[in-house]
């Protein structure tokens, strides 16, 4: 596995997420050389104290002291100043405001780059997948959001939502939404949405959803079935939008692997039975579906300084 690197030195990248941190580090070639899983802990001190851990056991176990890395980049939810290196809001971290980048920089003398989490989860899936032009990666993880790539930059937009797609309402009598409006698409594609839609499934239903399916639960398959459609929705609006050579699926819904990914090709499929127009635009040719082990974000955040 190798992507392309500017850098002529080796490069740290993080993914920190709500239970887990995720880190790699890329050789000059753009090979990845090294991971380790830390568990998340939330707060501002926890984030920045395990953002450091990672960094310096990596660094130990490459063999390679830390001025002889680039740099760190960082991928992470909330609302990010990649300028100043603040990430603001990151509500399942704990975090209300972190000066993530100058603070972590300080403590390991080397910059720091921070970048939107599913942003960075696009560059990276872009550059492992070897894709060209214009692509887009759809994050169905708790939330729902999109990452846009063009020819190898993410496309950030004016004030860095571009691709919140989650909360563009497709049904005005829908749920209500976390963001205050009703009927968006991420009441009904996320890990949010399927376990409001199915309750039974528990804390992690994604984990537990196709092994009810196959046990003939009823409300799994409505479930699963209204994640499909609202998927669907999401790679119709994306392609007809952005017109992307690609969509890959991402976040942690991907594990539910084959299922999903036919089932969404599927629905469009049928879409494209009725619709000469979209039956031209050939939109289950373009999703694809983001391996289950993949670096993706980490491999992202590492890159994200060039970019």
């Amino acid at each position: 596995m190798s992507v392309g690197v500017a850098s002529a030195r080796p490069r740290i990248g993080l993914d920190i997420g709500g239970t887990k941190l995720e880190a790699i580090s890329l050789d000059p070639a753009g090979a990845v050389t090294g991971s380790l899983r830390l568990p998340t802990e939330p707060g501002e001190a926890a984030v920045l104290r395990s953002s450091e851990l990672a960094v310096r056991t990596l660094a130990e176990r490459a063999g390679v002291p830390l001025d002889g890395f680039a740099s760190v980049g960082i991928g992470i939810p909330g609302r990010i100043d990649r300028r100043s290196g603040i990430v603001h809001d990151a509500v399942n971290l704990g975090v209300r405001s972190l000066a993530l980048g100058p603070d972590l920089s300080a403590r390991i003398g080397l910059p720091v780059t921070l970048d939107n989490d599913v942003t960075a989860a696009a560059v990276g899936a872009v550059s492992l997948l070897g894709l060209r032009g214009t692509a887009a990666y759809l994050n169905l993880g708790t939330g729902l959001a999109a990452g846009i790539v063009v020819d190898g930059v993410p496309w950030r937009g004016g004030t860095g939502i571009a691709g919140e797609i989650g909360h563009l309402p497709f049904d005005s009598a829908g749920l209500p939404c976390a963001c205050g409006q009703r009927g968006c698409l991420e009441t009904a594609a996320s890990g949010s949405a399927l376990k409001r839609t199915w309750p039974a499934g528990g804390e992690h239903p994604g984990r537990v959803l196709l092994a009810a399916i196959a046990a003939g639960d009823p409300d799994a398959r409505h479930a699963f079935d209204r994640l499909v459609s609202g998927a669907a929705h999401c790679v119709q609006l994306l392609a007809l939008s952005i017109d992307p050579s690609a969509i890959v699926i991402g976040g942690g819904l991907r594990l539910l692997g084959a299922p999903l990914l036919d089932g969404i090709r599927a629905e469009l499929a049928a879409r494209a039975a009725t619709s000469p127009f979209l039956a031209g635009a050939a939109l289950a040719e373009r999703v694809r579906l983001l391996d289950g082990d993949s670096p993706a974000a980490a491999v992202g955040a590492a890159l994200s300084a060039d970019r």
